[in-house]
C-alpha cells in the first residue's frame, strides 16, 4: 500500500478533530489587516476578524497559499517517503491551486498530485474527508485523483445567506445578485456552480429557506459512507432547526467551523448544509 500525506488548504473548514484522526496537512491562507497579516486558523479566528471589521469599519483581504509555502510542505513529505494528494479550494476564487501547481512543477516530480476541488468551505472539505477514506480502502494516488474528480461533480450546496453585502463587498458575486437580496426582505439560497457561488433560490423568510434547504437534502441520494456537513456563521436559529431535523429523521451528519477566510466573504448570518449525492 502507498504512503500517501493528504495536504489542503484552511478554507477546507472541517474541525481540528477530523484534521487530526486522518492525519490531513492544513496550509493556511493569509488574512491581511491593511500591513498586518495573520495565519487562517492559526493567528487568527472569526470572531476576532469581526470584531476588527465593526471596530475599524474595514473589509480586510485574504491571499493565497504561496508556492514556496507548498514547496517546503511537500518537501517535508516526500523525504519522509510519501506520496502526495493535495487538494484545494476553486481556483476560479482563489491562486492557491494555482500556487500548489507551480510547487509541483518546481520539484519535477510524479509524486504529488493536485486537485482543483472547484469548491470551497465544507464542499471542499468533503472532498478531503472522502480522500480519506478512499486511502483508508488502500487507493492509490492515481485511482485517489480519478475518484475524486468524479466525485467532486457529486458535492451538493445548499446554503442559506442573511446578507450578501460581504460576498459583494468581495467580489465573489455581482452587485446585481446583491441588490435582489436586499429588495422585499428576500433571502437567497446560494450554491457553488463552475467553482463560483451562484443564486440557487430566491426566498422570503426564514421558515421557508430552513424548507428549501430541507428539500434540496431530500431530494437526493445521499452517499452513505460521507455525512452531511451543517456549517453557519452565527445563525442559531437556521442552525437549530437544520439540527432538529437531522436529529429526528437519523441524518448522519456532522458540524464543522467556518474559517477566517471563509467568514470574510460570507459575513455573519450564513448556514447551510453541504451533502455529497451517489
Amino acid at each position: 500500500m502507498e504512503k500517501i500525506k493528504i495536504i489542503t488548504d484552511s478554507t477546507a473548514d472541517l474541525s481540528k478533530e477530523i484534521y487530526d484522526k486522518y492525519e490531513i496537512e492544513v496550509l493556511p491562507l493569509l488574512i491581511n489587516f491593511g500591513e498586518e497579516s495573520y495565519l487562517d486558523g492559526v493567528e487568527i479566528n472569526p470572531d476576532k476578524v469581526f470584531e476588527r471589521i465593526e471596530k475599524e469599519n474595514i473589509l480586510p483581504t485574504t491571499a493565497q497559499v504561496i508556492p514556496n509555502r507548498f514547496i517546503e510542505s511537500y518537501k517535508k513529505y516526500l523525504n519522509e517517503g510519501y506520496k502526495i494528494i493535495s487538494i484545494h479550494m476553486s481556483s476560479v476564487m482563489s491562486g492557491t491551486y494555482q500556487s500548489a501547481c507551480i510547487a509541483k512543477e518546481a520539484l519535477e516530480t510524479e509524486e504529488i498530485v493536485v486537485i482543483d476541488s472547484q469548491n470551497v468551505t465544507a464542499a471542499l472539505g468533503i472532498l478531503v474527508l472522502k480522500a480519506a477514506k478512499l486511502r483508508e480502502k488502500g487507493y492509490d494516488i492515481l485511482k485517489m485523483e480519478q475518484e475524486l474528480n468524479i466525485i467532486k461533480e457529486k458535492i451538493s450546496v445548499s446554503i442559506y445567506f442573511d446578507s450578501l453585502e460581504y460576498l459583494v463587498r468581495g467580489g465573489r458575486i455581482s452587485k446585481t445578485a446583491g441588490m435582489v437580496g436586499s429588495l422585499l426582505g428576500i433571502k437567497l439560497i446560494l450554491e457553488i456552480k463552475d467553482g463560483l457561488m451562484a443564486v440557487k433560490d430566491k426566498i422570503r423568510g426564514n421558515k421557508k429557506s430552513i424548507k428549501k434547504i430541507i428539500n434540496d437534502l431530500e431530494s437526493v441520494t445521499l452517499d452513505e459512507d460521507m455525512p452531511v456537513i451543517l456549517i453557519d456563521v452565527n445563525n442559531i436559529e437556521i442552525k437549530d432547526a437544520l439540527k432538529e431535523y437531522m436529529e429526528t429523521n437519523n441524518v448522519n451528519f456532522i458540524e464543522c467551523p467556518v474559517g477566517s477566510t471563509v467568514c470574510i466573504h460570507s459575513g455573519p448570518g450564513c448556514c447551510g448544509l453541504v451533502f455529497l449525492t451517489k
